[in-house]
């Protein structure tokens, strides 16, 4: 029997939708149409036409119907408010996966598609504990969610045993709770996005400066869940360096985590919460390190003759601590399609071989002495200078390239990313085994790299697979997945750097973290969450 779609239930209106579309990513008003040279390219190398058939309309779309009972609703609305409960496919569907390319592939499924039974907001810690209890005793499956970015399958409502599943929306969760100046750290709301909380913190001279890719819809609670890790890491760290504190609600209690800068006092805590995606408690708030507002910003791009020589460089620069805080190495092929992309770079010089990026922020006098001491280990290490353009359309752009995949994607071509990272001496082996992995998988696919986040004893390695569309995407890139998660595994690369979980990555966490690994996590999930109803399916072997 076909499902029908099911209705709000009465006096639950439907609740305002996140700001991501629903079959695509972000802003419908960015769209990207695909330009001439870009299309001509996927004709010759990939024999993509672009003739794609069309994704359903939204009135199209079939979910199945609610699984809740009218009791389950009633104790659900008894703790957040009719308001702020929904069984509207409107509220659902947002919220039925994250926006890999699969996520997006089911989206323009037209046979009925599956999404969390009911969202529900909640405006607090006390209103998420009695959630938790309501859901752990009517076995509903519960799954945190942020801005809905992810790209590893941690937003799929995951039923398993469960009765039902709900999607819990922290965009309630949204204020600068405390602000400490003298100490330089800031106590924000998990719902909050990474605008929000720039445009708060600026308010008061400051800034967090954490710029990933998804900025612009992420949560900060889904920085700490996912181990997030920003394009300017180079000069600020990771996401979770930045983290000093959290605030968890588990169904076991609450934690307080993070009293001092650094503590002896046993195992650091803050790491069971830090990438547990939402599977060990749901995080409410943060308490990170934040910086004054760069008064000054500086900008160059340089060339390589080849990935080789701009990776010694990048670690040349790392290693002496220079103190770039955008530090970004293309290969060839990346390079190349870039070119294609924006067409033309002002009126730098052409960039052949491979295009590094860097930045600087500080004061005047900072920038200046980084900038000197960067430049002059470029250049020692064989890179040509190509002024500041190059950098600055990088900086512009820097979040609009799941844009380009939706339209590639319109175009019938699959395009999607994967990443990891390895030690310096590691590095060339990963890539060749990973991309050798990926074009044995999908004959004729074009796969670009870059090198994303440096450290002192190593890089993470960024991918990016544009193939032909074909008869059976899902399968195919799930082929292609197992592959290049094998040739990770198999090359010493960690499964991953910064996208997380999920369930994508779920089937080689045994192998990268080990059987006594294993048993520790699930220890610790039946301890906080003895009835296993968060966000169940994911990271969790």
């Amino acid at each position: 029997m076909t499902p029908e779609k099911q209705a709000a239930p009465a006096g639950a209106a439907a609740l305002p939708l996140p700001p991501m579309k629903w079959d695509a990513w972000g802003d419908p008003g960015l769209a990207k149409e695909l330009s001439a040279d870009i299309k001509g390219l996927l004709a010759a190398a990939l024999g993509v036409t672009g003739d794609a058939a069309p994704g359903p309309d939204v009135s199209e779309v079939v979910l199945r119907p609610s699984a809740l009972t009218p009791d389950d609703l009633a104790a659900l609305a008894a703790v957040v408010g009719e308001a702020h409960l929904s069984t509207a496919d409107a509220d659902r569907l947002p919220r039925a996966g994250g926006k890999s390319t699969p996520d997006l592939l089911r989206r323009r499924s037209r046979e009925p598609q599956d999404a969390p039974d009911a969202v529900v907001l909640p405006g607090g810690e006390e209103e998420i504990a009695a959630l938790l209890a309501v859901c752990a005793e009517r076995r509903i499956a519960v799954v945190p969610f942020g801005g809905g970015t992810s790209v590893v399958g941690g937003l799929e409502p995951q039923r398993g045993a469960f009765a039902a599943v709900v999607s819990l929306d922290l965009r309630r969760l949204d204020q600068l709770l405390d602000l400490d100046g003298t100490s330089g750290e800031a106590l924000l709301g998990a719902g909050l996005t990474g605008p929000a909380a720039e445009a708060l913190l600026a308010e008061h001279g400051f800034e967090l400066g954490h710029y990933p890719q998804s900025f612009r819809y992420a949560t900060i609670g889904g920085f700490a869940a996912t181990r997030s890790s920003g394009q300017n890491s180079a000069g600020h760290g990771r996401f979770d360096e930045m983290v000093r504190g959290l605030r968890v609600v588990t169904p076991a209690g609450v934690l307080d985590l993070g009293r001092a800068p650094a503590s002896a006092a046993g195992p650091d805590l803050r790491e069971l919460f830090l990438g547990s995606e939402g599977t060990l408690g749901v995080i409410t708030a943060v308490r990170v390190r934040v910086h004054p507002v760069p008064a000054v910003k500086a900008y160059e791009a340089w060339s390589f003759p080849d990935f080789a020589t701009g990776t010694a460089a990048l670690r040349a620069v790392e290693q002496q601590g220079t103190g770039a805080t955008v530090l970004r190495l293309s290969d060839e092929a990346e390079t190349m399609v870039n070119l294609a992309m924006t067409e033309k770079i002002g009126g730098e010089p052409a960039v052949t071989g491979c295009l590094a990026v860097t930045v600087f922020e500080g004061t005047a006098e900072q920038v200046a002495a980084r900038h000197q001491l960067t430049r002059a280990a470029l250049l020692a290490a064989g890179g040509s200078s190509l002024g500041e353009t190059p950098a600055r359309a990088w900086e512009h752009g820097r979040f609009n390239a799941p844009y380009l995949r939706d339209a590639l994607l319109d175009a019938g071509a699959l395009c999607e990313t994967l990443e990891t990272a390895t030690s310096w001496q590691q590095l060339p082996a990963l890539r060749f085994a990973v991309t050798a992995a990926l074009t044995e998988a999908l004959p004729g696919a074009l796969v670009l790299c870059h090198i994303s986040h440096v450290y002192p004893t190593g890089a993470s390695l960024y991918f990016t697979v544009v193939a032909a569309l074909g008869e059976e995407p899902l399968e195919r890139w799930a082929t292609a997945k197992r592959a290049a998660g094998d040739a990770i595994v198999r090359s010493g690369g960690t499964i991953t750097h910064h996208h997380a979980v999920g369930t994508d990555h779920r089937p080689w966490m045994a192998a990268e973290i080990g059987e006594v690994g294993v048993r520790i996590l699930r220890a610790v999930k039946a301890e906080l969450d003895p009835a296993g109803i968060l966000n169940p399916g994911k990271l969790i072997p």
